[in-house]
């Protein structure tokens, strides 16, 4: 039997995604407009040039808005430097005076990949740059706490990359990199004890092996054809953004998704519990595929 996203789920619901250019962050607005959301896409790269990210990519929050638009939501563009608290207050002062409130919030900036790569992994932390090193912290988690303290109220207002089984006992690529990617599944954890006498819910989704438009470069190859790719085992357990889009979406949807609070979850298990797919009909786990110490990705996906 085909899934099919519900375009009625999130009909009028107004969902705000902080980092939503390109990769995981696209997919999740892209899922959510697929729900009927409106979805209020934030960046820093735009059309016009005025802002850009670090990665100095083609990728623009107005492309995010439009793709949410064509899959039935109501995209809204709104360009933030979510480093600046300045700049995160104007957002905040601004979604309540166009909107009222926030139903959902998704922290999803990262910004880090120019950051590390394969020639400094596993190099220990006196080796590393210090001021890229506390730059990723300042991306991957500054960014959150910011984002979280100016935006929060908006939800409270309203009436109502692993999960941390994966990451405790794996050591990931850095010291700082590890730290990023523990410190937003903890992150989860505190807020969600923070929102939950409020009727609010924290929850850390982590996408499996993400396809984003940086890793199919990565490859060289494309969403076509990515199936053939040179590339590790891993990546036949891969999965679009989208993927965890629908698991953002499903999850908004759940009038019970207080049972989520405070949990690290990936796409592929919000896909279980759920009944969604990615877009070409599969459900790819690839932390199962990763602890199984699997070789053969049948049955992954």
């Amino acid at each position: 039997m085909t899934w099919n996203p519900d375009p009625q789920a999130l009909r009028s619901r107004i969902a705000l995604v902080a980092g939503a250019t390109r990769g995981a962050g696209r997919g999740i607005a892209a899922a959510l407009g697929e729900a009927g959301a409106t979805v209020i896409c934030t960046g820093r790269t735009t059309r016009t040039g005025a802002t850009r990210s670090d990665y100095r990519r083609p990728e623009t929050i107005e492309e995010t808005a439009e793709l949410v638009d064509s899959l039935g939501g109501t995209g809204v563009p709104v360009p933030c430097d979510h480093t600046d608290p300045d700049q995160v207050a104007a957002l905040a002062d601004r979604v309540r005076a166009e909107h009222g409130h926030l139903d959902v919030v998704v922290n999803d900036i990262w910004g880090g990949e120019g950051l590390h790569g394969p020639d400094n992994w596993d190099t220990p932390i006196w080796d590393l740059d210090l001021a890229d090193g506390l730059r990723m912290l300042r991306l991957g988690l500054e960014t959150h706490l910011i984002t979280s303290h100016h935006l929060l109220p908006l939800l409270l207002d309203r009436p109502d990359d692993g999960t941390a089984d994966y990451n405790a006992t794996r050591y990931r690529i850095s010291v700082f990199y590890d730290l990023v990617k523990i410190g937003v599944n903890r992150l989860a954890f505190s807020q969600g004890h923070e929102l939950a006498p409020r009727n609010g819910t924290a929850v850390a989704i982590t996408p499996g092996w993400m396809r984003s438009e940086m890793m199919l470069e990565a490859f060289r190859t494309t969403e076509d054809d990515w199936w053939a790719a040179a590339a590790p085992p891993g990546f036949a357990v891969s999965e679009t953004p989208r993927y965890v889009g629908r698991a953002v979406a499903a999850l908004a949807a759940d009038p019970d998704r207080r049972r989520w609070n405070q949990r690290s979850v990936s796409s592929a298990d919000l896909a279980g519990a759920y009944g969604f797919t990615d877009t070409d009909g599969s459900r790819p786990d690839v932390w199962r595929y990763e602890l199984d110490g699997a070789t053969d990705p049948v049955g992954y996906r």
